[in-house]
């Protein structure tokens, strides 16, 4: 039986070649496919939200000094603007420190609720300073008087209104940290009312 003759260029060409070009044509025959719209991808779609609220985190990222020092400034401006709202509201949130919890707060209600001769001294101390001025010796000594009395009647009222106010927080707290509150509430007793902050959030008598 004869044999054929086998071409050259079949025994000598690449096999490199031929390897090169299946790969190619597997590559565009996997590119052609679609892929099914169910299949994983290897990681979770983030939600639309988180998405957003990712992209705003970083274009709200500080990138020199300059920009982390007016963010720090914009964000110390905003809370002494929530802070200075929650004095004239009462929002217990943005308080400070040292008017936070419900110890403070009925301190401050306590106060508030009653009549303080201390909240009258700054009118009382016109009318004595202008009566001290007078050049008759009988009116500046009733001034010198009245200074004594309003001194004795702030005292004595201060020395009352703490026991009572102490007596009350024990009552109403006794399982509380009540440290300090005594004197928070004699120091706001000092402050005439339309002065006070946080404002006041009872009426004269109400019980708090």
């Amino acid at each position: 039986m004869p044999v054929e003759p086998v071409p050259l260029g079949f025994v000598f060409r690449s096999r490199a070649k031929e390897e090169k070009a299946a790969a190619d044509k597997a590559q565009v025959n996997f590119s052609k496919q679609t892929r099914d719209p169910q299949a994983p991808k290897g990681r979770p779609t983030p939600k639309r939200s988180e998405a957003q609220t990712q992209r705003r985190s970083v274009a709200n990222t500080p990138t020199t000094r300059k920009d982390a020092a007016k963010r720090q400034r914009e964000d110390r401006r905003q809370a002494l603007d929530r802070q200075r709202q929650a004095l004239a509201g009462g929002d217990e949130r943005y308080l400070p420190v040292r008017d936070k919890g419900p110890v403070r707060k009925f301190a401050r209600d306590w106060v508030d609720s009653r009549f303080n001769v201390a909240e009258f001294f700054l009118p009382m101390a016109v009318v004595i300073l202008v009566l001290s001025i007078v050049r008759v010796p009988t009116i500046q000594a009733v001034a010198l008087w009245l200074w004594l009395v309003v001194i004795v009647l702030i005292v004595l009222d201060a020395i009352v209104s703490g026991f009572r106010l102490k007596k009350r927080l024990a009552e109403r707290f006794p399982d509380q940290n009540r440290r300090g509150a005594v004197a928070y509430g004699l120091m706001r007793s000092l402050q005439m009312r339309r002065l006070r902050l946080p404002k006041p959030q009872v009426k004269r008598g109400e019980r708090p």
